[in-house]
């Protein structure tokens, strides 16, 4: 089974976030990963970009398929994970730390009470 690690939030989609200080990092599970295989490119938006929270904010190409990334709350993009661009394989050894995809400020921090915890995720991932 996955790894689902007990201080992230997650979305139905398969991303998860990670508070640090007033920004929330952002980029795709352990059981995202495997199920796409190995990535070969992720394109993510320009620093400065605004994202509704649901909508798509870029992409995870694989080597079976391509696969639109969602924002997991409104927010406006800070940082790219720019050695993810350059290293998209980065996604698939370390998605919970050097696999990162992109920073945000977000604009309603009420809005990551409607994510999941872990618990939550593993019982969506058993239902799958």
């Amino acid at each position: 089974m996955s790894s689902i690690p007990e201080n992230l939030k997650y979305t139905q989609e398969h991303e998860w976030i990670r508070a640090e200080g007033n920004r929330l990092v952002v980029g795709i599970t352990d059981h995202a990963q495997q199920t796409l295989g190995d990535v070969v490119y992720v394109e993510l938006p320009k620093v400065g970009t605004t994202v509704e929270m649901g909508e798509p904010f870029g992409t995870v190409e694989s080597v079976k398929a391509v696969s639109e990334l969602f924002m997991p709350v409104t927010g406006k993009v800070v940082k790219v994970n720019e050695e993810v661009v350059e290293d998209p394989e980065l996604v698939n050894t370390d998605p919970y730390s050097d696999g990162w995809l992109i920073e945000i400020e977000p604009t309603d921090s009420k809005q990551v009470g409607e994510l999941l915890d872990a618990a939550k995720y593993g019982e969506l991932l058993k239902a799958e």
